[in-house]
């Protein structure tokens, strides 16, 4: 059985870089992508089992973006997404009670950072198991 692909999509290369090491380590495969258009580009190439993705990368909603743009997509709209974020840590707003939100915030679960090891493991193999 092929491992689970997961694309983590994040302008900071060393929290890609960090994640991907703590993934590739229990077993998954791993695309890195440092915006929504260079994801895009992996999504054209291979489906991912799940995203990983920021919230601000070249703007500071690129994230929010980019899961309502994955979410109408029917070629994408079944792909989990897991979102990382340092907003509550920056302006104090928590986000995670509209997860799941199909109009404002369609993604699947959240993830503040920095991220622990395995809080990461924890929410891919629950994702993933959906």
């Amino acid at each position: 059985m092929n491992p689970a692909r997961i694309l983590i999509v994040d302008d900071d290369a060393d929290i890609s870089e960090a994640m991907k090491i703590v993934l590739e380590n229990r077993g998954y495969g791993i695309d890195t992508a440092i915006d929504s258009k260079d994801a895009l580009e992996h999504l054209k190439l291979q489906k991912p089992d799940l995203i990983i993705l920021d919230v601000m990368m070249r703007t500071k909603s690129e994230g929010f973006d980019f899961s309502r743009e994955l979410k109408k997509d029917p070629a994408y709209r079944d792909i989990p997404i897991l979102m990382l974020t340092a907003i509550k840590e920056k302006t104090g707003i928590d986000f995670k009670p509209a997860a799941g939100d199909e109009t404002w915030l369609p993604v699947d679960d959240f993830l503040d950072k920095p991220v622990r090891p395995e809080q990461l493991i924890e929410k891919v193999t629950s994702l993933l198991k959906k």
